[in-house]
């Protein structure tokens, strides 16, 4: 898993034996067993990695008015009950949520305003709640609805 893996030698000596990877992968979903050895003591821990992927048909960035299909999965083993996305979540006009049983969520004709934060998340039967945070590129023409921009003789217009 090198080089993704590291210890922070700085927190050792504290007692802080995490392991961080960098960048997480669908293959790193596992059990992970952490033993510390000090003087004649073994202490040891295990912990479970999940791992909540999210893609995109086609790649970001995603061409205005192209279908997009964006799906959200799990490594969880309980049955999944129901998938919500959550677009810009701050409260407004533009905050949106989509929920549905499958974890797949279509938009026939993206537009400038689909860009940004999506959040999936996924319910499952045994009472387990994951998400995660997709941050969503649209190439399109974004200026006025009026065609016509008018400049100053001598000065830039965009």
């Amino acid at each position: 898993m090198k080089p993704r893996v590291s210890l922070q030698d700085s927190t050792l000596r504290n007692g802080d034996f995490s392991l961080r990877i960098d960048p997480v992968r669908s293959e790193d979903v596992g059990l992970y067993e952490a033993r510390v050895k000090y003087n004649t003591e073994v202490h040891s821990c295990l912990v479970e990695l999940g791992v909540i992927t999210v893609t995109i048909s086609p790649l970001n960035p995603v061409i205005e008015n192209e279908l997009l299909l964006m799906s959200c999965n799990s490594s969880h083993r309980a049955s999944l009950v129901e998938t919500c996305w959550f677009h810009n979540e701050h409260p407004g006009p533009t905050s949106r949520t989509f929920c549905s049983l499958s974890g797949a969520l279509s938009i026939l004709y993206p537009a400038m305003s689909d860009a940004g934060s999506w959040r999936c998340q996924l319910r499952y039967s045994d009472k387990e709640i994951i998400s995660a945070t997709y941050n969503l590129q649209i190439l399109g023409f974004d200026g006025p609805t009026n065609p016509v921009v008018y400049a100053a003789a001598g000065s830039a217009a965009d």
